[in-house]
């Protein structure tokens, strides 16, 4: 235990985030360098080191919190990231992108702010590549078997490492023109500049783990050719197709889905572009959708020069302390206020669009929206509270609702589809198709990063049974866990 008495002596503390006025000038991570490490031993010491630490099962990966917290304590930073790295193939994603299932099952969180556990994980792995901790781990001798990765996003990444390290030959097909998935065009460089994505993809490279880029299979290259090359495929192609709004209005231009909007403002600081085709600079801007993605549209529209910022949610304000419905140690649905939040604009609740307007040409201009209410557990609206607010860019940010299958993959695979439109899977991760395997979003549906990388690491063990007849790599979670976070 790091100190008996440190959650008596210490209170909560987190990362300091730059001023406002600075940070919406750039697009660099919005936290102030530096400023965890003074603080993070001190916050690692209030760790109780449970006897029954339910932050492991918070967590899908099972991270090993009270060791990994006792030797940030003692700032041993070189066995902190081992420990660290022992269930987590990229914990510098997980320490800026995960939203903390971990912190709400920590046991000090029943009475007290709980451990700070996602700082202290990325302070361990920062430090560790600062140190040039984090090296290669090529495997020792080759299998002969080779397996292809579709997507690259944190499933198909965390699937490919551990096979390439188990030592198979492993190549990662990725339609888009970068490694990363969501990872790279997906999430704004404010939460995590790309620099962290491109050390890893080296450190893949060295192992051994081939990428290609710009394919997609299904259309540039045949599911059933890409099977015939390859003695296992792991699908890892995440949920893509984008949940619709439709309303009238829908046609006008300047409406656009988050996943349209959020990669051109990533391409820009890649050096793509040097304006995004969509942009939101002097506009009001209308946000549908108030999860993680919706408030990633915020910090961007901030950063672009946005007249105006509103983010629209259909359910009403969460509260700020645990529903009754909602004990520790589960993963409450809280309000909270993002970095993106704080930079301004307004948050509606318990409203939906009923229609939007444009002008004569056929640029949308407003929203209409109507309160709604739930009525005996359904949706109504409220006659009478009808408004309009001015709208010349829409983001839609409404989640996901599948496996793409516009595109062939599952057609050309012949895959069998669940009842919630994701591609079915069995213990081990494998499709009806023997030898085509899936993890991550495109067998579980929308999810947290957490659940990708423990999906992504599963499925791999599956795949090298079905390669080998065995396998000494971890499993974390069976395909039907939800454990606590959901």
């Amino acid at each position: 235990m790091a100190d008996p008495k440190g959650f008596l002596k210490h209170g909560r503390e987190v990362a300091c985030t730059r001023p406002v006025a600075e940070r919406v000038q750039d697009w660099k991570e919005v936290y102030v360098p530096g400023s965890l490490l003074p603080i993070i031993s001190t916050q690692a010491s209030r760790c109780m080191d449970c006897g029954i630490p339910f932050c492991h099962n918070g967590c899908p990966l099972g991270n090993l919190i009270p060791e990994w917290n006792d030797y940030a304590y003692r700032e041993d930073w070189a066995a902190a990231s081992e420990r660290l790295h022992a269930t987590n193939n990229f914990p510098e994603f997980t320490g800026r992108l995960c939203p903390a299932p971990c912190e709400s099952a920590c046991v000090l969180g029943i009475s007290q702010p709980a451990v700070t556990i996602k700082n202290v994980e990325v302070s361990i792995i920062d430090k560790a590549w600062d140190a040039n901790d984090v090296k290669p781990q090529a495997p020792e001798r080759l299998s002969g078997k080779t397996v292809a990765v579709v997507g690259s996003g944190p499933a198909g990444l965390a699937a490919a490492q551990q096979l390439t390290r188990a030592g198979h030959t492993v190549a990662v097909y990725e339609r888009a023109d970068r490694i990363g998935g969501l990872l790279r065009y997906g999430i704004p460089e404010f939460k995590m500049e790309k620099v962290h994505i491109n050390r890893r993809i080296e450190q893949m490279r060295a192992e051994g783990t081939r990428f290609r880029t710009g394919i997609e299979i299904g259309r540039d290259l045949k599911a059933t050719d890409l099977r015939k090359r390859y003695d296992a495929v792991v699908i890892a192609a995440g949920a893509t197709t984008a949940r619709d709004l439709p309303v009238p209005g829908r046609e006008l231009k300047g409406i656009h889905q988050a996943m349209e909007y959020l990669p051109l403002a990533n391409k820009v600081v890649e050096g793509d572009f040097v304006a995004p085709p969509i942009t939101a600079e002097g506009k009001h801007v209308v946000v549908i959708g108030g999860g993680d993605t919706g408030a990633d549209c915020v910090g961007t529209a901030h950063r672009q020069g946005a007249a105006s910022v509103t983010q629209l949610e259909i359910m009403p304000k969460p509260g700020e302390d645990r529903a009754p419905h909602q004990p520790w140690p589960t993963f409450p649905m809280l309000y909270k206020v993002t970095s993106a939040h704080e930079e301004g604009g307004e948050r509606v609740y318990s409203v939906s669009t009923t229609h939007f307007e444009g002008d004569e040409d056929g640029n949308v201009q407003a929203l209409h929206l109507i309160e709604v209410e739930f009525v005996n557990g359904k949706l109504e609206q409220k006659p009478g509270t009808e408004r309009v607010i001015p709208a010349q860019l829409v983001t839609l940010a409404m989640g996901f609702t599948g496996t793409d299958v516009e595109n062939g993959l599952v057609a050309q695979f012949d895959l069998e589809l669940d009842a919630r439109g994701n591609i079915a899977r069995d213990a081990d991760f494998q499709t009806n198709v023997p030898g085509v395997f899936v993890a991550g979003d495109a067998g579980r549906g929308q999810s947290l990063i957490v659940w990708a990388i423990a999906e992504g690491r599963s499925a791999a063990r599956g795949v090298d049974r079905f390669l080998t007849g065995a396998s000494d790599l971890p499993a974390p979670i069976k395909p039907t866990d939800r454990a606590l976070t959901v």
